[in-house]
C-alpha cells in the first residue's frame, strides 16, 4: 500500500482505504472482545456504563487525533458512537451471562 501523498489515481486511493478498513475492522473486533471481558468481569449491570471512563476515552482520542494531524472533533464523534455501541453491546453480553 502506498502512502496517501503518493496516490495519483482514485484506484490507488480506494485500494489504500480498503486496506485500512480491513485493519480497522480487525482492531474493532479485538476491541469488542475486550467488551466481552468487561461484561464477564463487572460485578453488576450498573457498572457497565461509566461516564467518567467515557469522558477520559474521548479526551484521549481528541488529544491523539490532534497530535496525528487528524480532525480531532470528527474522530471524537466517531469514538462517541463507538463507545455508545460498545456499552450497548456490553449490556447485552452482561444480560446473557
Amino acid at each position: 500500500m502506498i502512502e496517501p501523498e503518493q496516490c495519483q489515481t482514485m484506484a490507488e486511493v480506494r485500494t489504500g482505504v480498503d486496506a485500512l478498513d480491513r485493519q480497522i475492522v480487525a482492531l474493532l473486533a479485538r476491541r469488542f472482545r475486550f467488551m466481552d471481558a468487561a461484561a464477564r468481569i463487572k460485578p453488576t449491570r450498573d457498572k457497565v456504563r461509566d461516564e467518567e471512563r467515557k469522558s477520559a476515552v474521548l479526551e484521549h482520542v481528541r488529544r491523539d487525533a490532534a497530535a496525528a494531524g487528524a480532525p480531532a472533533e470528527v474522530i471524537a464523534g466517531v469514538y462517541d458512537s463507538l463507545v455508545e455501541a460498545s456499552i450497548a453491546y456490553e449490556l447485552k453480553r452482561f444480560d446473557a451471562r
